[in-house]
């Protein structure tokens, strides 16, 4: 099986694939810049793609670590040779033109909140992206406490620089010229990223399969662990 090599999202870090490091323990876990401990960087994809394999891998992105992953794919074709796209979208923003994203409204909160309430403001975070599953308060805690690593805080560099991206990339014209397979998959109750944004993705990348995750939000891959690792494993064997 070809080298794998996962990158998370905003405000995240590798620990948030810990119910994939059992079944795919010989990949790769990249932390972004000023996230989970790794240092900030002026230039987030030069950063990530040095730390690629030497040999074309599989890239799986998760939201933020989606979009780059498209931008890697783009800059850098020769080292990855498939593409997954987890709840992820070409563009994060609202645009007079693009209705299947965040408000202006609902970033600029999460930048002030990230100025005044950092920790409120990232468990707000979390509670937005399990947002749309069928599991109680008890279980929703589990799943934070078991996603986060607490002990390698992020930096307020890196978070901002994250917040800076989601709301100026837009991908949206550069998507034929990604000509990786690429499997999108999204949670059809997304409340982050809506599932039209993986249906774009799906319909505008030339070489696409899809996958829909019924009942699901921002994070199918800790919500629905086994099915999504058993899927992912196939989808690994064939690419």
């Amino acid at each position: 099986m070809n080298p794998l090599v996962f990158i998370h999202g905003w405000g995240q870090s590798q620990q948030i694939w810990h119910q994939q490091r059992m079944q795919f323990p010989h990949a790769t876990y990249l932390n972004l810049p000023g996230h989970g401990g790794a240092k900030d960087s002026s230039n987030w994809l030069e950063a990530l793609a040095s730390q690629l394999p030497n040999q074309p891998c599989l890239l799986l992105g998760w939201s933020l670590g989606g979009m780059l992953s498209m931008q890697l794919a783009l800059a850098y074709p020769q080292s990855i040779k498939g593409l997954v796209l987890l709840n992820s979208t070409p563009c994060f923003h609202q645009k007079d033109d693009w209705t299947y994203g965040c408000s202006k409204e609902l970033l600029r909160d999460f930048k002030e909140g990230m100025d005044t309430q950092p920790v409120k403001t990232m468990a707000r975070f979390f509670s937005l992206m399990l947002h749309g599953e069928n599991i109680d308060r008890r279980a929703h805690q589990a799943i934070a406490r078991a996603a986060v690593d607490s002990s390698k805080p992020n930096t307020a560099e890196g978070m901002h620089y994250g917040l800076k991206l989601l709301a100026t990339l837009d991908l949206r014209q550069q998507l034929s010229s990604i000509q990786q397979p690429t499997w999108i998959i999204h949670g059809d109750n997304d409340a982050v990223v809506p599932v039209q944004a993986g249906n774009f993705l799906a319909k505008h990348i030339p070489h696409t399969t899809q996958h829909h995750f019924q009942h699901c939000g921002h994070m199918p891959f800790l919500t629905q662990n086994k099915l999504f690792n058993s899927l992912l494993e196939s989808w690994c064997q064939k690419n």
